[in-house]
This record gives C-alpha cells, sequence and structure tokens, in this order.
C-alpha cells in the first residue's frame, strides 16, 4: 500500500509505501549504535515541547505522529548499551517500520552535502577584514525586502547589525550556502556562527547558471570547482553571486555546534537536511546514495533529520551534513549523488497511516 503526500495543486507529489528492513540496502553492515547518540539529541528537543504537539508543525497535515509516540522510543534509546550494534539493530527494528519515500513514483533524487565552513574574521572593521556578517534586523519583517545586491552596496551600513568582518567574500557567500561556521579572529579567539533567517528572496543556485552558461560542465560541478571560477574571475564572481538575491543572517552561537533547524547539535556523517515540509525533523533517515561524478564512495548509514535548507527542495532531496573543516569540505563539495531513502517511523505512528490514504500538503 502506497500512501500518498500531495499539495491540492501544482506538480509535486510525495509518496511513502512501508516495506521491511530486509529492503534496505547494507541495513546489516552499518554501525547502527553511531546513530543513537543523533536520534538522542533529537529527542531532547521533545522534552522541552508538548507531548500532544505534532512532531514537526511545518510538515502542515503531514502525520508523523505526536511528541508523545516518540519520547517513548527516546527511553529505550537511552537504555542501550553504547557502541552495541546488535542492541541498536533489534531497537530500531522492534520499535520502528521504514517506508520507502517517492516523488511521483520516482524513488530516486539528489543527496548532496554541506560542513561547517572554517573562515577567517575580525570583530571590527580594519586591514584585510572588509566583508560583514550581519545579523538579522529586528525589523526585516516590516521593511521591503531587501536584494543581496541592495545589502552589499550598503543598505544594512551603519545601523549596529555587522556580527563580524572577514577578509573573504567568497568565503562570506559560502558560509551562507552552508549555514553555519567558525571564524578564528584576529584576536585568537574563535566563534561559531549559525543561521539566523534570510531576506525573504528566493534561492538562485549560482552553480545552475554556471552550467547554463557553459562555464562549468555538469559532470564537474563542486563546490571546489565553483570557487576556483569565482576565484580566477573576482569580478564575475561577485556579478554571479548578486544574481541570487537570497541573503542570509547569522548569530554567534555558544557552546556545541553547528546547530540545525531542530535546535539539535549536528553530528558528522549522521545528519542530514531535508525538505520539511514533506520530512519531519528528528525522524530517522535511512541513507542509499551513489556519487554520480566524483570519485568518492557509496553512502549507505543511517542518520537523523534534523536540518533544512534553501536549496533543500522535494520529497527526495537530501544534504548530508559532513562536520567541520577542510576534509569535510572537499567531502561535502564533491557529493552528487542519485539516492533513495527510507524514513523509520514508530509502529504506533505506522498503524495509523497503513490502512488509510495520507493526503499532505506539499511544497511551494
Amino acid at each position: 500500500m502506497t500512501l500518498t503526500l500531495v499539495r491540492d495543486t501544482g506538480p509535486r507529489r510525495g509518496e511513502l509505501r512501508p516495506i521491511g528492513f530486509n529492503e534496505l540496502s547494507g541495513w546489516t553492515e552499518d554501525r547502527l549504535s553511531a546513530a543513537i547518540p543523533v536520534f538522542l539529541r533529537s529527542c531532547a528537543q521533545y522534552l522541552i515541547r508538548n507531548a500532544t504537539a505534532p512532531l514537526d508543525a511545518a510538515t502542515k497535515n503531514a502525520d508523523f505522529g505526536r511528541v508523545a509516540d516518540w519520547r517513548s522510543l527516546c527511553q529505550g534509546a537511552e537504555a542501550l548499551p553504547p557502541g552495541d550494534d546488535v542492541a541498536a539493530r533489534r531497537f530500531f527494528e522492534a520499535e520502528f517500520v521504514p517506508f520507502a519515500v517517492a516523488d511521483q513514483g520516482a524513488v530516486a533524487g539528489l543527496v548532496t552535502g554541506y560542513y561547517e565552513i572554517e573562515l577567517n574574521g575580525s570583530r571590527r572593521r580594519h586591514g584585510r577584514y572588509q566583508t560583514p556578517i550581519y545579523r538579522k534586523p529586528p525589523d526585516v519583517a516590516a521593511q521591503p525586502l531587501l536584494t543581496r545586491a541592495e545589502i552589499e552596496d550598503g543598505a544594512l551600513s551603519g545601523r549596529g547589525l555587522e556580527l563580524l568582518w572577514v577578509d573573504d567574500p567568497i568565503d562570506a557567500f559560502f558560509l551562507e550556502i552552508q549555514g553555519s561556521g567558525r571564524v578564528r579572529l584576529d584576536s585568537g579567539e574563535t566563534v561559531r556562527v549559525g543561521y539566523d533567517g534570510k531576506n525573504g528572496h528566493p534561492y538562485v543556485p549560482v552553480g545552475r547558471l554556471l552550467i547554463e552558461r557553459g562555464e562549468i560542465p555538469r559532470d564537474k560541478l563542486t563546490m571546489p570547482a565553483i570557487r576556483f571560477w569565482m576565484v580566477r574571475d573576482p569580478d564575475g564572481g561577485r556579478a554571479l553571486r548578486r544574481e541570487n538575491p537570497s541573503y542570509v543572517f547569522f548569530r554567534e552561537i555558544r557552546g556545541d555546534g553547528p546547530i540545525g533547524a531542530e535546535g539539535a547539535v549536528l553530528t558528522a556523517e549522521r545528519s542530514i537536511a531535508v525538505d520539511r515540509t514533506y520530512i519531519a525533523l528528528g525522524v530517522p533517515v535511512w541513507l542509499e546514495a551513489d556519487e554520480r561524478y566524483a570519485n568518492a564512495e557509496s553512502v549507505r548509514r543511517l542518520l537523523v533529520a534534523q536540518d533544512t535548507g534553501g536549496a533543500i527542495k522535494g520529497p527526495v532531496r537530501g544534504d548530508v551534513f559532513w562536520g567541520t573543516g577542510g576534509a569535510a569540505g572537499v567531502r561535502a563539495g564533491v557529493m552528487n549523488a542519485r539516492g533513495r531513502y527510507y524514513l523509520l517511523l514508530p509502529r504506533s505512528v505506522a498503524r495509523r497511516l497503513v490502512p488509510a490514504r495520507m493526503l499532505v500538503a506539499g511544497a511551494n
């Protein structure tokens, strides 16, 4: 039986189909115990929420259960012995039902990667530190929507909104794409910054523009390739960045990070960003992804949906978090995979879903 997630009008339709764990490729090879601490980080968010609240209100009419449906599973996960893959596998198979996800019957979609970028910066403007990282304006919702070009031309200057100054406008742009970063200050301090809203304009992928213009072949498009193109042609790179009117604001994060949209600290190689219009944050996701262009290993592992992003649109669309720094950036930058994923839903939720058709508002 296929359960349908549809929008009232338009082309997008997501579908869920219950399957068995034996249909998950690589399920018995994954170190499932590594996913337990990640799941427990999502569980910590449930403890501060009402038990009758939906797991994720952003999924609108989707029934991924109530917070109460998940709390009892959190207690079971917390009792598992650390590092015991057999116990973890037994837990997931006893408490969850896997559902294959499709987009209008298509089970495969795009899976990319992201990471926590590292930048050089200062708390004051001087020397090479000339590119501002802005806080979110307190009155952003009440003002006309400023474009990236307008902001870069100084529309927000003089209002005390500069959070930090960095030494590279390309790094600042990629910070927005990644959504979080660590900034090494000229004082010797290192601070962490995280997403705190955007200017309201739609996100335009600059990589797509470079493909359309024949600047970079589709099978060579990676984050390092885009960066190299911008470094090689600074004026062209600046103009290209301004074609994406979307602009991201940041806040300083104290303590561990980076923090995803769910409010949980992200875990390298075990957190995934999804389109929460279709997929609720906090849901375990079994991912099967094969690289299309880069010489990188395939992915068969259990992750948890803990984040989202402006470019993550559609029922079968994922963005794997690879960690912090250079090595993570290399792995994230080359990830351009064809993949499918499966949601693990509590048996109490699955029993409500399977007998009936599930109609859900889709993405805009």
